[in-house]
């Protein structure tokens, strides 16, 4: 995994929990797991695709569609799963995050309100998809955890 930030390599090489690297659009995920001589099946899952090594990063590579599906499963399993994925810093939250149902997220938040509803305070709400555009995209990471209940 190339990138100068310290942390997100950290997260990488560790992969304790589990790590799922989105990266930009067009190329597969990466997924990385502490070695296990059944991390094949744990990826693949019930698909039919079947996940590709990825020699150069020590990891698995598998279609974008399974983001949501993966981490949910991952989650499951080992009770913890982060997710590193380009954002845009200057972008805003909105209600289209606040009441969205799967996990990929994009705004500054980076997960922190997505799916939780109105997040409370004092947000000004202009319009469902309200959102700035600027700066660069960056990658950031979230740790998922289940739900407390």
């Amino acid at each position: 995994m190339q990138g100068k930030d310290a942390r997100l390599a950290e997260i990488w090489r560790k992969a304790n929990p589990p790590v799922i690297f989105k990266r930009k659009s067009g190329e597969p995920l990466l997924v990385r797991l502490c070695f296990s001589s059944n991390n094949f099946d744990i990826v693949r899952g019930d698909k039919n695709h079947k996940p590709k090594w990825n020699e150069k990063f020590k990891c698995w590579e598998t279609p974008v569609a399974w983001y949501d599906d993966l981490a949910r499963r991952l989650l499951s399993r080992f009770g913890g799963v982060y997710l590193i994925q380009l954002y845009r810093e200057q972008q805003k939250c909105a209600p289209a995050c606040w009441n969205a149902s799967g996990l990929h997220c994009e705004c500054s938040c980076m997960g922190a309100n997505h799916g939780s509803g109105h997040p409370g305070g004092n947000w000004h709400e202009v319009s469902e998809t309200f959102a700035f555009d600027w700066g660069e995209k960056k990658y950031a990471s979230r740790l998922l955890l289940p739900k407390s209940t």
